[in-house]
C-alpha cells in the first residue's frame, strides 16, 4: 500500500498540530490533571466551536463533518503528542461509533445531533470487574445484566474503567441477557436517573476513569439502542475502532517523547560536549525513531482499512485485525519510547517539572486499554492461523484462557 495524505488530510493535520500546541501546553496540562471533570472546559468548547473535532465522523445529516477514521487518526495523533486532556477519545471515538452502529433513526438525531453541536459528551462503559482480571477487553468481558420488561428494561450490574464516565452527560452501557446471553447497548443519561458514578485513582493523572453501577435500573424501550437481538457483534466493531483511535494517540505521544529526548541531548552538556555528539545516545535516539515510523505506518494502515471497512470494501476480521496490529506496535512503541526517553533526559527526567513522567505514565495506562499488546498479537495470529493451528506452530504468548 502507497499512503500519502491529501491536501486536505494535511491541511487537518497542520491545524490540529498549531491549535493544540496553544492550547494545550504543560501548565494546562497540569491544571487539567487537578480538575475533577480531568480536563477544562472552556478548552474543550474551543474544541467544539473552532475545529468541530467532536463531529470528525459524524454523518453530515447529523450535523457532522462527515469525514473518515484517518482524518480521526491525525487528530488523535496530534493530541498524543500534546498529552491533550479532553473527552475527544470516550465522546468521538466510543460513544459516537456506538450511535453510528447500534442506534435507530431517531436515537441517531436525538443524540450524534447534540454531540455534533458539542452541546454534550459521552462515553461507552462495557467491563465489568471479573473480566479485567482475565485481562478480557472484549464482548466478553460484559457481565451486568438485562430484563426486558414492559415499556423498557431493567439493568444490573457495573461497569469498571469507563474513560470520563464520572462527569459525561450520556453513558451507553451494554448488559447482557441472563437467558440467551445477548447482548444489548443502552443509553442513559446520569443526571436522569438513579446511577453511582465512582471517580476512580489512577496512574495516569491526564486521564479520568470511573466505576459505573445501577441496580434495578429502568430504562425505557426509546433509550434501547437498534433492534438488533444481539449486538455482540457491533459492540466488537465499536472496540476494534477506538483501538485504533487510540494506537493513533499512541504513537503521538512516542513521536513527543522522541522530539523532547533530541531537544535534551542537544542542550544538555557534558564532558565540555554535547550529549547528542555521543555515539551510543544517537543509537538510542535512532532505535526510538525506528520504532515510531513502524507505529505510524500500522497506524494509518488500519484507519484506511476502517475506511474501506465503513464503506463496505473491508471484512470486519480484516478490521479486527488491523487494529490489534495497531494496537500491539503502538504499544509497545509508546513504552519503550517513553522509557528510553526518562533514561536519555537522566535524573531531572524523574523530576515534577518535567513531563517525561506524564508520558511514561501515560504510556503505561494505554498499554492495557482495550486490551495488552500480547493480546492483539494473539488475537492476529488466531484470525490468520485459528487458535489450534497457533498452539500447534509454537507461536504462544502469555496470554491466558
Amino acid at each position: 500500500m502507497e499512503f500519502a495524505f491529501t491536501q486536505e488530510q494535511r491541511m487537518i493535520m497542520d491545524m490540529a498540530q498549531d491549535f493544540l500546541t496553544e492550547i494545550s501546553p504543560s501548565d494546562k496540562i497540569r491544571e487539567a490533571m487537578t480538575t475533577d471533570r480531568g480536563y477544562i472546559t472552556e478548552l474543550w468548547q474551543r474544541v467544539c466551536e473552532e475545529m468541530c473535532w467532536q463531529a470528525i465522523t459524524i454523518p453530515e445529516q447529523y450535523g457532522g463533518l462527515g469525514l473518515g477514521y484517518v482524518e480521526q487518526a491525525i487528530v488523535m495523533e496530534q493530541m498524543g503528542k500534546q498529552l491533550f486532556c479532553s473527552p475527544f477519545l470516550a465522546t468521538q471515538a466510543l460513544a459516537t461509533n456506538a450511535l453510528l452502529l447500534c442506534a435507530n433513526e431517531q436515537q441517531k438525531q436525538r443524540w450524534l445531533t447534540e454531540l455534533a453541536q458539542g452541546k454534550i459528551t459521552a462515553s461507552l462503559g462495557w467491563l465489568s470487574g471479573s473480566s479485567l482480571q482475565n485481562r478480557h477487553w472484549g464482548s466478553q468481558s460484559v457481565q451486568a445484566s438485562f430484563t426486558l420488561c414492559e415499556g423498557g428494561a431493567i439493568l444490573n450490574g457495573e461497569w469498571q474503567q469507563v474513560i470520563d464516565g464520572h462527569s459525561c452527560d450520556l453513558l451507553i452501557v451494554t448488559a447482557r441477557s441472563p437467558a440467551n446471553g445477548h447482548i444489548k447497548l443502552f443509553a442513559v443519561e446520569p443526571k436522569a436517573c438513579q446511577i453511582q458514578r465512582l471517580p476512580l485513582p489512577t496512574l495516569d493523572q491526564t486521564r479520568k476513569l470511573s466505576r459505573i453501577s445501577a441496580t434495578q435500573l429502568f430504562v425505557p424501550e426509546s433509550d434501547i439502542l437498534g433492534t438488533q437481538a444481539d449486538q455482540h457483534k457491533e459492540l466488537e466493531l465499536i472496540l476494534s475502532l477506538a483501538t485504533i483511535a487510540l494506537a493513533a494517540e499512541q504513537a503521538g505521544g512516542s513521536a513527543s517523547t522522541l522530539t523532547s529526548s533530541v531537544d535534551y541531548l542537544k542542550e544538555r552538556v557534558q564532558f565540555n560536549r554535547p550529549l547528542a555528539s555521543f555515539q551510543a545516545l544517537k543509537h538510542r535516539a535512532a532505535d526510538m525513531k525506528l520504532e515510531l515510523e513502524s507505529a505510524i505506518s500500522a497506524v494509518y494502515y488500519a484507519a484506511c482499512i476502517a475506511d474501506a471497512w465503513s464503506q463496505g470494501a473491508k471484512s470486519d476480521s480484516a478490521l479486527h485485525r488491523a487494529a490489534s496490529m495497531a494496537k500491539s506496535v503502538c504499544s509497545d512503541t509508546f513504552t519503550f519510547c517513553a522509557q528510553e526517553a526518562l533514561q536519555l533526559h537522566g535524573g531531572v527526567g524523574f523530576t515534577w517539572e518535567y513531563d517525561v513522567h506524564l508520558y511514561l505514565k501515560r504510556a503505561q495506562s494505554s498499554a492495557t486499554l482495550f486490551g495488552a499488546a500480547n493480546i492483539h498479537r494473539a488475537r492476529v495470529a488466531d484470525s490468520l492461523l485459528g487458535p489450534v493451528e497457533r498452539q500447534e506452530t509454537g507461536y504462544e504468548t502469555d496470554l491466558q484462557p
